[in-house]
Protein backbone atom coordinates (compact mmCIF):
# COMPACT_ATOMS: atom_id res chain seq x y z
CA UNK A 1 0.00 0.00 0.00
CA UNK A 2 1.08 3.65 -0.55
CA UNK A 3 2.51 5.79 1.87
CA UNK A 4 -0.11 8.20 1.31
CA UNK A 5 -3.29 5.39 1.21
CA UNK A 6 -1.80 3.94 4.59
CA UNK A 7 -1.66 8.02 6.15
CA UNK A 8 -4.98 7.87 4.59
CA UNK A 9 -6.18 4.52 6.11
CA UNK A 10 -5.06 5.65 9.61
CA UNK A 11 -6.42 8.99 10.23
CA UNK A 12 -10.15 6.82 8.78
CA UNK A 13 -9.21 4.50 12.07
CA UNK A 14 -8.50 6.82 14.24
CA UNK A 15 -11.71 8.55 13.52
CA UNK A 16 -13.71 5.15 14.58
CA UNK A 17 -15.30 4.61 17.71
CA UNK A 18 -14.38 1.26 19.15
CA UNK A 19 -11.81 -0.33 21.92
CA UNK A 20 -8.58 0.68 20.27
CA UNK A 21 -10.27 4.52 20.19
CA UNK A 22 -11.11 4.68 23.53
CA UNK A 23 -8.20 5.58 25.58
CA UNK A 24 -7.29 2.44 27.25
CA UNK A 25 -3.83 2.03 28.55
CA UNK A 26 -2.69 -1.21 29.32
CA UNK A 27 -1.06 0.16 32.88
CA UNK A 28 -4.30 0.76 34.15
CA UNK A 29 -5.62 -2.63 34.41
CA UNK A 30 -4.08 -6.35 34.85
CA UNK A 31 -4.71 -7.93 31.71
CA UNK A 32 -4.60 -11.39 32.74
CA UNK A 33 -7.13 -10.95 35.26
CA UNK A 34 -9.42 -9.04 32.97
CA UNK A 35 -9.16 -11.51 30.85
CA UNK A 36 -10.21 -14.22 33.18
CA UNK A 37 -13.51 -12.20 34.54
CA UNK A 38 -14.02 -11.66 30.70
CA UNK A 39 -13.98 -15.49 30.37
CA UNK A 40 -15.37 -16.03 33.52
CA UNK A 41 -18.25 -13.56 32.68
CA UNK A 42 -18.80 -15.13 29.07
CA UNK A 43 -19.48 -18.98 31.07
CA UNK A 44 -22.06 -17.64 33.33
CA UNK A 45 -23.58 -14.61 31.39
CA UNK A 46 -27.59 -15.60 30.02
CA UNK A 47 -27.28 -14.02 26.50
CA UNK A 48 -29.66 -11.54 27.72
CA UNK A 49 -28.07 -10.35 30.73
CA UNK A 50 -26.69 -6.85 31.51
CA UNK A 51 -23.61 -6.31 29.93
CA UNK A 52 -23.34 -9.52 27.79
CA UNK A 53 -23.60 -8.75 24.73
CA UNK A 54 -20.52 -6.78 24.66
CA UNK A 55 -18.00 -9.42 25.97
CA UNK A 56 -16.75 -11.15 22.99
CA UNK A 57 -15.86 -7.71 21.19
CA UNK A 58 -14.14 -6.72 24.49
CA UNK A 59 -12.59 -9.79 25.21
CA UNK A 60 -10.82 -9.48 21.73
CA UNK A 61 -9.16 -6.22 22.20
CA UNK A 62 -8.00 -8.35 25.26
CA UNK A 63 -6.47 -10.93 23.10
CA UNK A 64 -4.81 -8.33 20.94
CA UNK A 65 -3.21 -6.51 24.21
CA UNK A 66 -1.87 -9.91 24.86
CA UNK A 67 -1.00 -10.45 21.51
CA UNK A 68 -3.04 -13.49 20.86
CA UNK A 69 -4.31 -12.36 17.12
CA UNK A 70 -6.10 -15.58 16.17
CA UNK A 71 -7.73 -15.56 19.38
CA UNK A 72 -8.75 -12.27 19.00
CA UNK A 73 -10.25 -12.85 15.31
CA UNK A 74 -11.71 -15.88 16.50
CA UNK A 75 -13.59 -13.25 19.31
CA UNK A 76 -14.76 -10.85 16.84
CA UNK A 77 -16.31 -13.34 14.90
CA UNK A 78 -18.12 -14.68 18.06
CA UNK A 79 -19.27 -11.33 18.85
CA UNK A 80 -20.49 -10.76 15.58
CA UNK A 81 -22.53 -14.18 15.24
CA UNK A 82 -23.51 -13.20 19.27
CA UNK A 83 -24.86 -9.78 18.21
CA UNK A 84 -27.10 -11.16 15.31
CA UNK A 85 -28.50 -14.03 16.67
CA UNK A 86 -29.86 -12.12 20.01
CA UNK A 87 -30.49 -8.44 18.95
CA UNK A 88 -33.18 -8.10 15.98
CA UNK A 89 -31.82 -4.68 15.40
CA UNK A 90 -28.50 -5.49 15.79
CA UNK A 91 -26.73 -2.66 12.90
CA UNK A 92 -25.98 0.02 15.31
CA UNK A 93 -24.71 -2.62 17.83
CA UNK A 94 -21.77 -4.01 14.81
CA UNK A 95 -20.13 -0.17 14.61
CA UNK A 96 -17.69 -1.54 17.95
CA UNK A 97 -16.94 -5.42 16.53
CA UNK A 98 -16.68 -4.16 12.71
CA UNK A 99 -14.35 -1.08 14.03
CA UNK A 100 -12.37 -3.28 16.31
CA UNK A 101 -12.25 -5.55 12.97
CA UNK A 102 -10.60 -2.60 10.90
CA UNK A 103 -7.94 -1.90 13.75
CA UNK A 104 -6.84 -5.90 14.53
CA UNK A 105 -6.27 -6.35 10.60
CA UNK A 106 -4.54 -2.72 10.40
CA UNK A 107 -2.39 -4.46 12.96
CA UNK A 108 -2.11 -7.38 10.64
CA UNK A 109 -1.17 -5.49 7.97
CA UNK A 110 -3.90 -6.67 6.04
CA UNK A 111 -5.24 -3.25 4.86
CA UNK A 112 -7.69 -5.08 2.39
CA UNK A 113 -9.48 -6.56 4.73
CA UNK A 114 -9.34 -3.23 7.03
CA UNK A 115 -10.43 -1.19 4.80
CA UNK A 116 -13.43 -3.49 4.43
CA UNK A 117 -14.72 -3.33 7.63
CA UNK A 118 -14.12 0.29 7.54
CA UNK A 119 -16.68 0.79 4.82
CA UNK A 120 -19.21 -1.57 6.35
CA UNK A 121 -19.30 0.65 9.38
CA UNK A 122 -19.51 3.76 7.24
CA UNK A 123 -22.66 2.20 5.77
CA UNK A 124 -24.27 1.19 9.24
CA UNK A 125 -23.38 5.25 10.21
CA UNK A 126 -25.18 6.26 6.60
CA UNK A 127 -28.20 4.24 7.13
CA UNK A 128 -28.54 5.36 11.01
CA UNK A 129 -27.37 9.19 11.20
CA UNK A 130 -26.94 10.48 14.38
CA UNK A 131 -28.25 13.80 15.45
CA UNK A 132 -25.05 15.84 15.29
CA UNK A 133 -21.67 14.74 13.26
CA UNK A 134 -19.97 14.58 16.84
CA UNK A 135 -22.34 12.71 18.55
CA UNK A 136 -21.65 8.73 18.94
CA UNK A 137 -24.92 6.03 19.24
CA UNK A 138 -26.23 5.26 22.00
CA UNK A 139 -25.16 2.15 21.28
CA UNK A 140 -21.57 2.69 21.31
CA UNK A 141 -21.91 4.63 24.69
CA UNK A 142 -23.61 1.76 26.14
CA UNK A 143 -20.66 -0.54 24.91
CA UNK A 144 -17.81 2.23 26.19
CA UNK A 145 -20.17 2.02 29.45
CA UNK A 146 -19.54 -1.65 30.02
CA UNK A 147 -15.55 -1.47 29.25
CA UNK A 148 -15.05 1.27 31.78
CA UNK A 149 -16.69 -0.34 34.21
CA UNK A 150 -14.74 -3.45 33.68
CA UNK A 151 -11.54 -2.19 33.04
CA UNK A 152 -10.31 -0.16 36.09
CA UNK A 153 -12.27 1.71 38.61
CA UNK A 154 -10.03 4.71 37.82
CA UNK A 155 -12.64 4.40 34.60
CA UNK A 156 -15.88 3.87 36.50
CA UNK A 157 -16.58 7.73 36.68
CA UNK A 158 -16.24 7.64 33.02
CA UNK A 159 -18.36 4.47 32.60
CA UNK A 160 -21.02 6.59 34.77
CA UNK A 161 -21.26 9.36 32.00
CA UNK A 162 -21.16 7.17 29.25
CA UNK A 163 -24.39 5.18 30.53
CA UNK A 164 -26.23 8.79 31.10
CA UNK A 165 -25.37 9.74 27.38
CA UNK A 166 -26.75 6.43 26.04
CA UNK A 167 -30.15 6.77 28.31
CA UNK A 168 -30.99 10.13 27.37
CA UNK A 169 -31.64 9.16 24.09
CA UNK A 170 -33.43 5.55 25.38
CA UNK A 171 -33.79 6.05 29.35
CA UNK A 172 -35.67 2.59 29.20
CA UNK A 173 -32.97 0.59 27.81
CA UNK A 174 -32.58 -2.24 30.88
CA UNK A 175 -29.17 -2.82 29.51
CA UNK A 176 -28.09 0.38 30.16
CA UNK A 177 -29.67 1.39 33.13
CA UNK A 178 -28.12 -1.57 35.05
CA UNK A 179 -25.12 -0.50 33.90
CA UNK A 180 -25.54 3.03 35.10
CA UNK A 181 -26.69 1.66 38.41
CA UNK A 182 -23.61 -0.61 38.75
CA UNK A 183 -21.48 2.60 38.05
CA UNK A 184 -23.50 4.85 40.57
CA UNK A 185 -22.54 1.60 42.84
CA UNK A 186 -19.05 1.61 42.46
CA UNK A 187 -18.34 5.55 41.98
CA UNK A 188 -20.44 5.51 45.25
CA UNK A 189 -18.59 2.86 47.34
CA UNK A 190 -15.72 5.18 48.24
CA UNK A 191 -17.82 7.22 49.93
CA UNK A 192 -20.97 6.96 52.98
CA UNK A 193 -24.14 7.39 51.08
CA UNK A 194 -27.70 7.39 52.60
CA UNK A 195 -31.28 5.68 50.97
CA UNK A 196 -31.82 7.83 48.71
CA UNK A 197 -28.63 8.36 47.28
CA UNK A 198 -28.28 8.33 42.79
CA UNK A 199 -26.79 4.90 43.27
CA UNK A 200 -29.55 3.44 45.64
CA UNK A 201 -32.40 5.12 43.26
CA UNK A 202 -30.49 3.68 39.93
CA UNK A 203 -30.66 0.51 41.51
CA UNK A 204 -34.39 0.61 42.36
CA UNK A 205 -35.36 1.59 38.75
CA UNK A 206 -32.85 -0.70 37.39
CA UNK A 207 -34.74 -3.79 39.14
CA UNK A 208 -37.62 -2.05 38.01
CA UNK A 209 -36.74 -2.40 34.72
CA UNK A 210 -35.34 -6.27 35.06
CA UNK A 211 -37.43 -7.70 37.88
CA UNK A 212 -35.71 -11.03 37.90
CA UNK A 213 -32.08 -9.66 37.81
CA UNK A 214 -30.39 -11.46 40.41
CA UNK A 215 -26.88 -9.42 40.25
CA UNK A 216 -28.89 -5.95 40.35
CA UNK A 217 -31.10 -7.09 43.57
CA UNK A 218 -27.51 -8.31 45.35
CA UNK A 219 -25.99 -4.86 44.86
CA UNK A 220 -29.41 -2.72 45.88
CA UNK A 221 -29.42 -5.35 48.88
CA UNK A 222 -25.76 -4.44 49.78
CA UNK A 223 -26.39 -1.01 49.47
CA UNK A 224 -29.46 -1.00 51.82
CA UNK A 225 -27.68 -2.98 54.37
CA UNK A 226 -25.01 -0.15 54.46
CA UNK A 227 -27.43 1.97 54.90
CA UNK A 228 -28.71 0.30 57.91
CA UNK A 229 -32.24 -1.26 56.15
CA UNK A 230 -31.29 -4.65 56.91
CA UNK A 231 -35.15 -6.43 56.60
CA UNK A 232 -35.16 -4.82 52.84
CA UNK A 233 -31.66 -6.23 52.20
CA UNK A 234 -32.25 -9.57 53.55
CA UNK A 235 -35.33 -9.95 51.35
CA UNK A 236 -33.91 -9.27 48.24
CA UNK A 237 -30.23 -10.85 48.88
CA UNK A 238 -32.54 -13.85 49.86
CA UNK A 239 -34.36 -13.44 46.48
CA UNK A 240 -31.11 -13.02 44.39
CA UNK A 241 -29.93 -16.28 45.85
CA UNK A 242 -32.69 -17.65 45.27
CA UNK A 243 -33.06 -16.70 41.45
CA UNK A 244 -29.31 -17.56 40.79
CA UNK A 245 -28.00 -20.11 43.34
CA UNK A 246 -25.48 -21.60 41.45
CA UNK A 247 -24.27 -17.75 39.47
CA UNK A 248 -20.52 -17.36 40.76
CA UNK A 249 -21.11 -13.48 39.79
CA UNK A 250 -24.02 -13.21 42.24
CA UNK A 251 -22.73 -16.17 44.86
CA UNK A 252 -19.64 -13.04 45.93
CA UNK A 253 -22.14 -10.09 46.68
CA UNK A 254 -24.48 -12.57 48.54
CA UNK A 255 -21.62 -13.68 50.22
CA UNK A 256 -19.82 -10.32 50.71
CA UNK A 257 -23.60 -9.75 52.39
CA UNK A 258 -23.53 -12.04 55.04
CA UNK A 259 -20.25 -11.52 56.01
CA UNK A 260 -20.78 -7.98 56.72
CA UNK A 261 -24.34 -8.74 58.40
CA UNK A 262 -25.03 -12.23 58.52
CA UNK A 263 -23.35 -15.65 59.27
CA UNK A 264 -19.47 -15.74 58.03
CA UNK A 265 -19.69 -19.64 58.00
CA UNK A 266 -22.22 -19.14 55.16
CA UNK A 267 -20.00 -16.16 53.42
CA UNK A 268 -17.22 -18.96 53.31
CA UNK A 269 -19.63 -21.54 51.98
CA UNK A 270 -20.81 -19.57 49.28
CA UNK A 271 -17.38 -18.42 48.64
CA UNK A 272 -16.13 -21.76 48.33
CA UNK A 273 -18.79 -22.72 45.97
CA UNK A 274 -18.37 -19.58 43.61
CA UNK A 275 -14.47 -20.60 43.64
CA UNK A 276 -15.35 -24.33 42.38
CA UNK A 277 -16.61 -22.53 39.69
CA UNK A 278 -14.39 -19.56 38.54
CA UNK A 279 -10.88 -20.79 40.19
CA UNK A 280 -9.15 -18.19 38.78
CA UNK A 281 -10.79 -15.53 40.15
CA UNK A 282 -8.49 -13.02 42.51
CA UNK A 283 -11.71 -10.96 43.90
CA UNK A 284 -13.42 -14.30 45.17
CA UNK A 285 -9.77 -15.35 46.51
CA UNK A 286 -9.87 -11.97 48.21
CA UNK A 287 -13.08 -12.46 49.70
CA UNK A 288 -12.60 -15.60 50.90
CA UNK A 289 -9.52 -14.45 52.55
CA UNK A 290 -10.86 -11.71 53.84
CA UNK A 291 -13.54 -13.67 55.32
CA UNK A 292 -11.09 -16.20 57.43
CA UNK A 293 -8.97 -13.30 58.50
CA UNK A 294 -12.43 -11.83 60.03
CA UNK A 295 -13.67 -15.27 61.80
CA UNK A 296 -10.19 -15.58 63.64
CA UNK A 297 -10.74 -11.57 64.72
CA UNK A 298 -14.26 -12.86 66.24
CA UNK A 299 -13.12 -16.10 67.66
CA UNK A 300 -9.71 -14.56 69.32
CA UNK A 301 -12.67 -11.41 70.84
CA UNK A 302 -14.59 -13.86 71.83
CA UNK A 303 -11.74 -15.50 74.18
CA UNK A 304 -11.10 -18.18 71.90
CA UNK A 305 -7.58 -17.21 71.25
CA UNK A 306 -6.20 -19.49 74.14
CA UNK A 307 -9.10 -22.09 73.90
CA UNK A 308 -9.27 -22.68 69.67
CA UNK A 309 -5.32 -22.37 69.47
CA UNK A 310 -4.99 -24.64 66.03
CA UNK A 311 -8.02 -23.21 64.60
CA UNK A 312 -7.02 -19.47 65.23
CA UNK A 313 -3.88 -20.66 63.55
CA UNK A 314 -5.48 -22.53 60.89
CA UNK A 315 -7.48 -19.81 59.92
CA UNK A 316 -4.36 -17.69 59.73
CA UNK A 317 -2.96 -19.86 57.26
CA UNK A 318 -6.02 -20.03 55.25
CA UNK A 319 -6.33 -16.39 54.91
CA UNK A 320 -2.49 -16.16 54.44
CA UNK A 321 -2.65 -18.83 51.68
CA UNK A 322 -5.89 -17.02 49.90
CA UNK A 323 -4.63 -13.79 49.79
CA UNK A 324 -1.27 -15.23 48.03
CA UNK A 325 -3.57 -16.43 45.09
CA UNK A 326 -5.15 -13.05 44.73
CA UNK A 327 -2.28 -11.50 43.79
CA UNK A 328 -0.96 -14.11 42.19
CA UNK A 329 -3.98 -13.91 39.75
CA UNK A 330 -3.88 -9.95 40.17
CA UNK A 331 -0.14 -8.71 40.75
CA UNK A 332 -1.66 -5.38 41.00
CA UNK A 333 -4.29 -6.38 43.70
CA UNK A 334 -3.20 -3.27 46.34
CA UNK A 335 -5.59 -3.87 48.85
CA UNK A 336 -4.75 -7.89 48.96
CA UNK A 337 -1.16 -7.28 49.47
CA UNK A 338 -1.34 -4.60 51.69
CA UNK A 339 -4.14 -7.27 53.74
CA UNK A 340 -1.33 -9.69 53.47
CA UNK A 341 1.21 -7.57 55.09
CA UNK A 342 -0.83 -6.95 58.28
CA UNK A 343 -1.28 -10.71 58.42
CA UNK A 344 2.45 -11.28 58.15
CA UNK A 345 2.88 -8.14 61.18
CA UNK A 346 0.60 -10.65 63.34
CA UNK A 347 2.73 -13.34 62.72
CA UNK A 348 5.99 -11.21 63.71
CA UNK A 349 7.31 -11.56 60.60
CA UNK A 350 8.21 -7.91 60.18
CA UNK A 351 10.53 -7.52 57.25
CA UNK A 352 7.99 -9.70 55.19
CA UNK A 353 5.15 -6.70 56.22
CA UNK A 354 7.89 -4.47 55.40
CA UNK A 355 8.86 -5.88 51.84
CA UNK A 356 4.91 -6.65 50.94
CA UNK A 357 4.09 -2.76 51.86
CA UNK A 358 6.99 -0.93 50.16
CA UNK A 359 5.68 -3.30 46.96
CA UNK A 360 1.96 -1.85 47.91
CA UNK A 361 3.48 2.09 47.57
CA UNK A 362 4.89 1.07 44.49
CA UNK A 363 2.36 -0.60 42.71
CA UNK A 364 -0.19 2.77 44.03
CA UNK A 365 1.92 4.90 42.95
CA UNK A 366 2.37 3.46 39.33
CA UNK A 367 -1.25 2.93 38.82
CA UNK A 368 -1.85 6.16 40.67
CA UNK A 369 -4.69 4.65 42.61
CA UNK A 370 -5.25 2.92 45.71
CA UNK A 371 -2.37 5.28 47.04
CA UNK A 372 -4.78 6.31 50.60
CA UNK A 373 -5.37 3.28 51.23
CA UNK A 374 -1.73 1.92 51.83
CA UNK A 375 -1.13 5.12 53.70
CA UNK A 376 -3.78 4.23 56.06
CA UNK A 377 -2.64 0.36 55.97
CA UNK A 378 0.74 1.04 56.59
CA UNK A 379 0.03 4.03 59.33
CA UNK A 380 -1.74 0.62 61.09
CA UNK A 381 1.11 -1.57 60.55
CA UNK A 382 3.53 1.86 62.34
CA UNK A 383 1.05 2.31 65.04
CA UNK A 384 -0.09 -1.64 66.43
CA UNK A 385 3.34 -3.99 65.04
CA UNK A 386 6.15 -1.21 64.59
CA UNK A 387 5.06 0.82 67.94
CA UNK A 388 6.13 3.89 65.47
CA UNK A 389 3.46 6.78 66.70
CA UNK A 390 5.13 9.38 64.89
CA UNK A 391 5.35 7.59 61.62
CA UNK A 392 1.87 6.18 61.92
CA UNK A 393 1.03 9.85 62.32
CA UNK A 394 3.11 10.90 58.83
CA UNK A 395 1.06 8.16 56.99
CA UNK A 396 -2.30 9.29 58.04
CA UNK A 397 -1.64 12.57 57.42
CA UNK A 398 -0.30 11.63 54.38
CA UNK A 399 -3.95 9.51 53.57
CA UNK A 400 -6.08 12.36 54.85
CA UNK A 401 -4.30 14.56 52.41
CA UNK A 402 -5.27 12.48 49.42
CA UNK A 403 -8.79 12.75 50.89
CA UNK A 404 -11.07 12.64 53.78
CA UNK A 405 -14.52 12.52 52.40
CA UNK A 406 -14.41 8.61 51.63
CA UNK A 407 -14.08 5.60 54.30
CA UNK A 408 -10.47 5.09 54.42
CA UNK A 409 -10.12 9.02 54.50
CA UNK A 410 -12.56 9.42 57.87
CA UNK A 411 -10.81 6.09 58.92
CA UNK A 412 -7.27 8.51 59.33
CA UNK A 413 -8.90 11.28 60.51
CA UNK A 414 -10.02 8.91 63.68
CA UNK A 415 -6.50 7.51 64.11
CA UNK A 416 -5.26 10.81 64.32
CA UNK A 417 -8.09 12.04 66.90
CA UNK A 418 -7.26 9.12 69.22
CA UNK A 419 -3.50 9.43 68.89
CA UNK A 420 -3.75 12.95 69.56
CA UNK A 421 -6.59 12.45 72.87
CA UNK A 422 -4.40 9.46 73.83
CA UNK A 423 -1.45 11.67 74.14
CA UNK A 424 -2.56 14.18 75.93
CA UNK A 425 -4.38 12.05 78.74
CA UNK A 426 -1.04 11.35 79.48
CA UNK A 427 0.24 14.75 78.97
CA UNK A 428 -1.98 18.00 78.99
CA UNK A 429 0.63 19.75 78.11
CA UNK A 430 1.29 18.19 74.60
CA UNK A 431 1.43 20.77 72.37
CA UNK A 432 1.91 18.31 69.17
CA UNK A 433 -1.09 16.36 70.15
CA UNK A 434 -3.32 19.38 70.34
CA UNK A 435 -1.57 20.37 66.97
CA UNK A 436 -2.72 17.34 65.65
CA UNK A 437 -6.49 17.74 66.91
CA UNK A 438 -6.30 21.51 65.49
CA UNK A 439 -5.50 19.49 61.89
CA UNK A 440 -8.58 16.97 63.14
CA UNK A 441 -10.93 19.92 63.73
CA UNK A 442 -10.11 21.81 60.41
CA UNK A 443 -10.98 18.89 58.31
CA UNK A 444 -14.11 18.09 59.60
CA UNK A 445 -14.62 21.79 58.84
CA UNK A 446 -14.96 22.67 62.63
CA UNK A 447 -13.01 26.31 62.26
CA UNK A 448 -14.01 27.51 65.68
CA UNK A 449 -12.83 24.14 67.33
CA UNK A 450 -9.72 23.92 65.22
CA UNK A 451 -8.84 27.19 66.50
CA UNK A 452 -9.14 26.53 70.05
CA UNK A 453 -7.42 23.38 69.68
CA UNK A 454 -4.25 25.42 67.49
CA UNK A 455 -4.32 28.13 70.24
CA UNK A 456 -3.70 25.17 72.54
CA UNK A 457 -0.59 24.35 70.67
CA UNK A 458 0.83 27.23 70.69
CA UNK A 459 0.48 27.64 74.23
CA UNK A 460 2.48 24.54 74.66
CA UNK A 461 5.02 24.96 71.61
CA UNK A 462 5.22 28.70 71.50
CA UNK A 463 7.04 29.58 68.20
CA UNK A 464 6.17 26.37 66.25
CA UNK A 465 5.45 28.43 62.48
CA UNK A 466 3.05 25.20 61.18
CA UNK A 467 0.70 26.02 64.23
CA UNK A 468 0.72 29.96 63.38
CA UNK A 469 0.28 29.64 60.08
CA UNK A 470 -2.64 27.09 60.49
CA UNK A 471 -4.13 29.56 63.03
CA UNK A 472 -3.43 32.73 60.90
CA UNK A 473 -5.29 30.89 57.68
CA UNK A 474 -8.59 29.83 60.06
CA UNK A 475 -9.00 33.04 61.67
CA UNK A 476 -8.78 35.07 58.28
CA UNK A 477 -11.28 32.46 57.08
CA UNK A 478 -13.90 33.47 59.61
CA UNK A 479 -14.20 36.99 58.25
Amino acid sequence: MALNQETSLKIKLIQLQCHFTWGLRKEDTDLSNLQNRLEDDINFSSPDQAGGKHLFSYLAFVNYLQDQPEEALANLAKAEDHIRKHNKECEKMLIVTYGNFAWLYYHLNDHAKSMSYLEKVEDIKQRFPTQSPTAFHAEVYGEMGWTFLMYSKTYHEKAKECFEKALKEYPDNPDWNCGYATALYRVESESNTTADSPATKQLRRALELSPGDSYIMALLGLKLADCGILNEAEELIEQALMISPTNPHVMRYVAKFFRRYGSMDKAINLVNCALEKTPNSAFLHHQIAVCYRNKRINLCRNGGRNNNREEVEHLLLLAIHHFEKAIEMKSSFVTAITDLALLHAEKRNLTKAEELFQEAFQVARAKNDDLQDVHKSYGDFQLYHKRSVSLAIEHYMKGCQIRKDNRAGEQCVQKLEMIAKRRIDRNPSDGEAFGILGYVNKLRGDKLQAIECYEKALLHSPGNGEFLTALCDLRLSLH
